[in-house]
Order: C-alpha cells, then structure tokens, then sequence
C-alpha cells in the first residue's frame, strides 16, 4: 500500500505545483512556490515509504529487526520472549529489566500471516535454546 499512496502524493502535489497562479484573490504565487509543492509531494511521499521498511530476520544466532528507524541484532541468549500483547499493534521482543523492541514486521493487521511468522520465531527461538 505504501507505493501506491507514495505516487499518489507525489502525483497531487505535482499537479498542485503546476496548476498554482495568481489567484483572484490577490494571492501571488511565484515559481519556488511550485517548486516548493513539488518538495513536499517528495517528502510525503519519503515519509510514507519509511512505513514500508520495517523487516525481521531471524537465525540460529539471533534477530535482526529493522523497524521504521534503525536497525539493531540481539542474540537468542539476551532475548527472554517473543511476545504478542493483546490489543497491541506489533509483535513484541522481551528483553533484560523490563525492556522491549517492537518489531514492526509483524502486525495484527496481517492476521493468519502474523500468527504464523509468530509461530515459526517461536519455534525458532526454541530451536536455538536446545542447541
């Protein structure tokens, strides 16, 4: 859904910038102005697709999640549980004193696809503890 909304945005403000003239009303609307709407089309359109980045990848080793901002690895030892809170929005990684990382990848708008990718990191993360 991200693209789409992206060139969306940028297609909009676009056409705002082009059609953007004097107005009747006394407005005066010069060539930066256009460029202008033109640049926020780009950055909407850049801040709708940080909403396409996140990703997980898990191994024997540990997890690489990659949310909207940073990425970060934790090793199966440091994590305590995967867990998915009710009413919570994404699934969530237990860590040490009460921390946690949400990881954005899975999502309950995802339904049977998050049950699953939750099941198969479960299983993976007690793959890992037995070895």
């Amino acid at each position: 859904m991200a693209i789409p909304i992206a060139v969306v945005l940028v297609v909009v403000f676009a056409v705002v910038g082009v059609l953007l003239r004097d107005s009747p009303t006394g407005a005066i609307f010069s060539v930066s102005d256009q460029i202008s709407m033109g640049v926020l089309g780009l950055l909407l359109a850049a801040g709708v697709m940080l909403l396409a980045r996140p990703r997980l990848r898990a191994d024997a080793e540990g997890l690489e999640i990659r949310n909207i901002i940073g990425t970060h690895r934790y090793s199966w030892p440091v994590v305590q549980a995967v867990t998915f809170p009710d009413g919570s929005s994404w699934a969530r990684l237990e860590l040490p004193e009460d921390e946690y990382v949400p990881i954005m990848a899975i999502q309950a708008s995802d339904g049977e696809q998050a049950i699953k990718a939750m099941r198969d990191l479960r299983e993976l993360r007690r793959q890992a503890q037995d070895a």
